[in-house]
């Protein structure tokens, strides 16, 4: 150990409290991954489900499993213990706070899993009115959302705590960037619990006859784009702070990563029509308007990917790296703590050009309701941001359990990273293409009354079929090193790595942190991106939808 940054180590209780979340997140992996396993194989056309299971129903186990559980408890998780690692241990108080939005987001999840499982719940993870579920499906949510908020008041009063004990000076930049993330997940998190408080669980429970349609649908997405960013962010934090340490180089800019931060914060609730675009209801200037809002989302995701690049090859350079790209060899590329995020972070880029063409007014119109889209979010959640999780838990786990990532684990992590790459080339590039030659999302196998249109999709189903496989094996693999680190592993310390900016004289400004400012703008954004188009909706609002169950 060369400095005494890397000695720092999470206190045990607050590691406990951070284990805890990633036991949920694991299970969710194990429960996720095999109704994934089973989709693919009932559209291969080739496998029919047993005992009378729906396909629709191991579909939203799927997409709210892996989607909303194994993603905000991982999250929660790990920003909690990110806070406690920069800005101190966690007070009795705070960590009491931890434990109690655990708790109401774990009673929560099994609400929500026994309803689907069932078969009271298959609405899919959009939960899309008029498809009408369980009550206790849409209160099972509804605590999972709660007991997030509840989560995330750790974070903001951990921050709060340390600015009055260092006024004048930056937070430490997790612990900042955690931060903002937490906020933006609490003003997202507004529009679905508004939607599943006022409107489905009245409906559900008969106290009331129809639903709007339009407005569930708003209030979901106005959600719905900023959950991707609330998924995303975390991995930008191990790509800005925790890959420059691991490698052995610096952080490009400090301020620039804030900034980067702050960027997502303004511009990634404003933008929910985008997948609205087909939508009847919403005035197309409106739409218009969030698309443009939505590529201003891009230049943070730009700046993102300067600035990682910048590090890797300054970093090569300082190893005496020449020519345009020697300082790729220069790169740890035995050390899976690299490797798995940096093949998440290469597979980000088809993943953010396939954003744009969603987000096209004009080209949403030709892959709108296909599997493109599918294909386009198992890029970017399931590939960036799952690979990057997983980077993060071959150093995490360990570090919080007392143990060690050995060489034989290391190597094994590396063979999962692969075995992901392989699976989600097959499976996504497969969904990518038969999207654009017109094959449906959300449907389960079928040759459409023998349709030649239909026959020109098979093949691709079945090399999603093979992809998913594949990809199965990696999840099998990834279960066996998490158990491996958190009970077997060899005990021992391993580092928890943050790195420092290059410049250490930069002092990031302190404008960055003047939440009143920047909270005050986002508000603004809302207000403008939505207050007409939403009492437009009201005004002139259809009758209503009375509940369907079509399963």
């Amino acid at each position: 150990m060369n400095s005494v940054s890397e000695k720092i180590k999470v206190d045990r209780r607050d590691g406990k409290l951070g284990m805890a979340h990633f036991y949920v997140a694991f299970i969710a992996l194990a429960v996720g991954g095999m109704a994934g396993l089973l989709q693919v194989l009932v559209r291969s056309g080739k496998f029919q489900l047993p005992a009378g299971i729906g396909y629709y129903q191991i579909l939203t186990v799927h997409g709210v499993v892996l989607g909303l559980v194994l993603t905000t408890f991982f999250i929660m998780g790990f920003q909690i213990v990110a806070v406690s690692r920069t800005s101190g241990t966690l007070t009795n108080k705070q960590r009491l706070a931890g434990w109690t939005g655990f708790w109401i987001m774990t009673a929560g999840t099994i609400m929500a899993a026994v309803m689907i499982l069932l078969n009271e719940a298959s609405v899919l993870y959009t939960f899309y009115a008029p498809l009408q579920a369980h009550a206790l499906y849409y209160l099972g949510l509804t605590l999972v959302i709660v007991g997030s908020w509840v989560d995330g008041s750790v974070i903001i009063m951990a921050y709060a705590a340390w600015r009055k004990k260092n006024p004048g000076k930056p937070s430490p930049l997790l612990t900042f960037m955690s931060l903002v993330n937490t906020l933006m997940w609490i003003i997202a998190t507004i529009g679905v619990a508004s939607t599943v408080l006022f409107q489905l669980l009245p409906w559900s429970l008969g106290l009331v006859e129809t639903v709007d349609v339009a407005i569930s649908r708003t209030l979901f997405w106005y959600f719905g784009h900023p959950l991707v960013y609330f998924w995303l962010l975390p991995a930008y934090m191990a790509w800005y702070v925790i890959i420059p340490k691991i490698i052995g180089g610096k952080i490009f800019s400090d301020s620039l990563a804030r900034l980067t931060f702050i960027l997502f914060l303004l511009f990634s609730i404003p933008v929910g029509f985008h997948h609205q675009l087909l939508e009847p209801g919403i005035d197309p200037a409106w739409k218009f308007f969030q698309v443009i809002l939505t590529f201003m989302v891009i230049i943070p995701s730009l700046m993102t990917a300067f600035s990682l690049f910048a590090t890797f090859e300054t970093f090569g350079r300082s190893k005496g790296a020449t020519g345009l790209f020697g300082w790729l060899k220069k790169l740890p590329w035995g050390d899976a703590r690299f490797i798995v995020p940096f093949i998440g972070m290469l597979s980000f880029i088809p993943a953010g050009a396939g954003g744009i063409i969603n987000a096209s007014h004009q080209m949403n119109q030709v892959v709108h309701n296909t599997i493109w889209v599918t294909g386009h979010f198992h890029l970017t959640v399931a590939t960036a941001v799952v690979l990057t999780f997983f980077g993060i838990s071959y150093w995490l786990v360990p570090h919080l359990t007392g143990r060690t990532l050995t060489r034989a684990m290391n190597k094994l992590a590396i063979v999962q990273g692969v075995f992901w790459a392989i699976g989600m080339t097959f499976m996504s590039g497969a969904m990518h293409a038969a999207g654009l030659l017109g094959a449906p999302r959300r449907s389960a196998y079928s040759e459409y009354g023998g349709a030649a249109q239909a026959a020109e999709w098979i093949p691709y189903q079945i090399a999603q079929a093979v992809g998913g496989s594949i990809l199965f094996l990696g999840i099998i693999l990834m279960l066996y090193i998490f158990i491996n680190l958190a009970f077997f592993a060899p005990k021992g310390e391993e580092e928890f790595p943050v790195g420092e900016a290059a410049d250490k004289r930069e002092k990031a400004p302190m404008v960055l942190e003047n939440w009143k400012l920047w909270l005050g703008i986002a508000v603004l954004l809302i207000l403008f991106a939505y207050t007409i188009p939403f009492m437009d909706m009201i005004q002139n609002a259809p009758i209503g939808s009375k509940g369907y169950k079509l399963w």
